[in-house]
């Protein structure tokens, strides 16, 4: 682990009978002694990471590093085999995915997960809290105060324009914006993003990583990566995982300075 991560983490860790306090005070989101075996294969094993509050945490690594599985987890898509996990202070390790995601964590795929045969703006109507179970009667439910949140928000990721186009002629990078302004819309504490630079064009990355880098202020996020030209740009504290062990933290600098890294990941 690189000594800027060991530093960090040294100077806040505390027992586990005080994580709670400790957890909610410092971190909206820590994970300690959490592993994950699958047919007796241990694809994870994070002794101990933090993520504060408003922060923008990158994370890193090759195919099979453990990244998914450590989201698996903290959405509560998959129970770990042992240790814990604490949201604002609060032991979810055992909560499920429908809690957790009601207590503030929402969840971005790698393949944005939008209606093709609805509008952009029937997507968000879709996703406002409550209008889950309203499909057939979607252009009646939305209030003033809704329709005024929702037309802030894709005015924000600039897809204000696009309220009447159907998701499926939108561009790889809209379909991307508008699968994070479904979560936005849920007000969610905490976004965990899956590799939203992925297809897209030099103009649409840059765009993404001014839309993350803004969002920041009002949520916190992991972002899951492999574009490093993408990291840099987004220029937040990176986690790197390699066969599910946190290998090194640091800015991306000092991890490409990193020998571990360089070999197991980045080469030369």
């Amino acid at each position: 682990m690189a000594q800027a991560s060991q530093t960090r983490l040294d100077e806040y860790l505390l027992d586990s009978p005080t994580i709670s306090r400790f957890s909610e005070e410092k971190f909206i989101l820590f994970l300690e002694g959490v592993t994950a075996v699958f047919d007796g294969f241990k694809a994870l094993d994070v002794e101990a990471l933090g993520i504060e509050h408003n922060e923008l945490r990158v994370v890193i690594g090759p195919n099979g590093a453990g990244k998914t599985t450590m989201c698996d987890i903290v959405s509560g898509k998959t129970q770990p085999a042992t240790g814990t996990v604490h949201f604002e202070g609060k032991n979810i390790t055992d909560t499920s995915e429908t809690e957790i995601a009601l207590m503030g964590v929402g969840r971005k795929f790698q393949t944005p997960t939008v209606f093709d045969s609805l509008t952009t703006y029937q997507n968000m109507e879709l996703a406002l809290p409550g209008h889950q179970k309203l499909f057939p009667n979607l252009y009646s439910q939305v209030s003033a105060e809704e329709d005024d949140q929702i037309l802030k928000i894709l005015e924000r990721v600039g897809l204000k324009d696009e309220l009447d186009v159907e998701a499926r002629y939108l561009s790889h990078g809209q379909r991307q914006w508008l699968a994070i302004s479904t979560l936005i819309l849920s007000s969610p504490k905490l976004l965990l993003v899956d590799e939203p630079a992925a297809g897209l064009t030099d103009a649409e990355t840059e765009l993404t990583a001014e839309l993350l880098l803004e969002l920041k202020g009002d949520h916190t996020l992991i972002i899951i990566e492999h574009d490093m030209d993408f990291v840099r740009r987004l220029d937040s504290f990176v986690t790197m995982l390699h066969e599910g062990r946190i290998m090194a933290e640091g800015t991306l600098e000092e991890l490409q300075q990193n020998e571990e890294v360089i070999e197991a990941y980045l080469g030369r």
